[in-house]
């Protein structure tokens, strides 16, 4: 799984660890510093469910994570006495024997910086959200074992640590809670000593090799029951990076069989690094429930759809078109708290329906205004989308559709995954290019102060759209 907001920053882990972890001496005649390792039972431990959304449960012995009904953990950690560098913070967490049926998830776990909540009153109702850096996840776990979390890039010294566990999945799991005593969650830090002083000197540091540049590469509307979506994967084999799945990714109704039959043996082969969106085929499951089990915590939050993460000088924000977009909604409000949080000089964010569009199916979608005008607000430089099935750049714009060089958004509808192509209706203001016969990827490199597109088209096609734009 490749994290959230979160992103890209942390692998998934889920080692089984069975043996207890121990001092270790660095190895030489007289070391300055030993490596130690010291081990944090959890100060505070608790779950909330959907189910029972005004009860607490701080005093419970387990603790639970589901995906329907919603059941989300919540674990808090003190840490004191750290002096020498953290060379490995490691959450050890053991699922009890009451494992849900089949114990097929262990659930998605994320960092909770300046959570406030308390074990004894935090109800679902009132819960904080879990929506920090992806520290981890766990995918089938078993009774009565213990199991690893590396959160590393979490845990530096001293501090107090709050991590949240969620899951999309109908199984998943019950850990044991604080209050069983010897199998309490723990986070186990080991320190080394300080590396040496490098003598001061000035380098002018080469140019970083161009495959170290962050790539987001995909389209939308892919997967059916054509072969056309095994031409687009075979692009994908030759083109690195994150892949973006922009919406309607399994048709025709995004259920788990059409994800297995469809998805799976053409795209699915880059699911490890693929960050997705829903689409309106996606949700004719009921919930989306096909998206949501197929691409795990990958997908963000269960069943929310929206998150973000970070690639090199880039803040990436992926949306949920499908759900209230409204000023004031919890998605936008989110996003704006999100935008205001990111310290990144650039934004792409990307979901399903098109805000402008020329195409003769579906008009353009304004109920994604009010995402346009958070996004516009921060500053933020391009927008993917897909819906209609063809592709199309537009040049940068302001919320209203007016062509704005110094701070506009730049759209691009990349509808040409796999599903059959639309024609073009009435072309819309400020549409610089288009292509409704051609299947392809669009391949957007993240320059630390720009960025590329290029529409890469299937092989025997030869259509052409490149081009380069600037960050705010």
């Amino acid at each position: 799984m490749l994290p959230l907001r979160t992103g890209l920053k942390a692998a998934l882990v889920g080692a089984l660890a069975t043996a207890t972890l121990a001092a270790t001496a660095l190895s030489g005649l007289a070391p300055a510093a030993s490596a130690a390792s010291t081990s944090f039972v959890a100060v505070a431990d608790t779950y909330v469910d959907s189910e029972h959304p005004a009860t607490n449960y701080g005093t419970s012995r387990q603790l639970d994570v589901d995906g329907d009904p919603a059941k989300e953990t919540l674990l808090r950690f003190a840490v004191t006495g750290v002096t020498l560098p953290v060379t490995r913070a490691t959450l050890r967490i053991h699922v009890d024997d009451a494992v849900g049926a089949g114990g097929v998830n262990g659930g998605t776990f994320r960092s909770m910086p300046g959570a406030e909540w308390s074990e004894t009153a935090v109800t679902y109702d009132d819960r904080p959200p879990i929506d920090g850096e992806v520290l981890g996840s766990l995918g089938a776990v078993a009774p009565d074992t213990w199991y690893d979390v590396d959160v590393t890039s979490y845990v530096k010294g001293d501090g107090t640590f709050d991590i949240g566990v969620t899951t999309p999945n109908a199984d998943g799991a019950h850990y044991d809670s604080r209050e069983t005593g010897a199998t309490a969650p723990r986070l186990v830090i080991e320190t080394g000593p300080a590396p040496e002083p490098t003598p001061s000197r000035t380098v002018t540091a080469p140019p970083p090799p161009t495959d170290l540049v962050p790539v987001l590469v995909g389209a939308g509307d892919i997967a059916t029951p054509s072969a056309t979506d095994s031409a687009t994967a075979d692009l994908l084999d030759r083109i690195s990076g994150t892949v973006v799945a922009l919406g309607d990714n399994a048709y025709p109704d995004g259920s788990a069989s059409d994800f297995a039959a469809f998805y799976e043996p053409t795209w699915g082969r880059h699911k490890a690094r693929t960050m997705p969106t829903p689409g309106n085929h996606d949700y004719n499951t009921p919930g989306a429930a096909g998206y949501y089990g197929y691409f795990g915590a990958n997908a963000g939050p269960a069943h929310r759809g929206y998150y973000s993460y970070d690639l090199g000088n880039w803040h990436v924000v992926s949306l949920n078109s499908e759900i209230d977009m409204s000023a004031g909604s919890a998605q936008e409000k989110w996003l704006r708290a999100d935008l205001a949080a990111s310290d990144k000089q650039c934004t792409v964010a990307y979901w399903h329906r098109p805000r402008w569009t020329s195409s003769s199916r579906n008009g353009p979608d304004r109920a994604t205004g009010p995402l346009i005008q958070a996004l516009y607000d921060h500053g933020a430089e391009v927008i993917l989308t897909g819906h209609n099935h063809q592709y199309e750049r537009f040049a940068p714009q302001d919320p209203s559709g007016r062509a704005d060089s110094a701070r506009g958004l730049r759209q691009f509808v990349v509808g040409t995954g796999g599903a059959g192509l639309y024609d073009f209706g009435a072309v819309q203001p400020n549409s610089e290019a288009r292509n409704d016969d051609t299947f392809g990827v669009l391949k957007l490199t993240l320059r630390p102060d720009g960025y590329d597109w290029q529409f890469v088209p299937v092989a025997g096609e030869s259509y052409d759209d490149h081009g380069s734009g600037g960050c705010h």
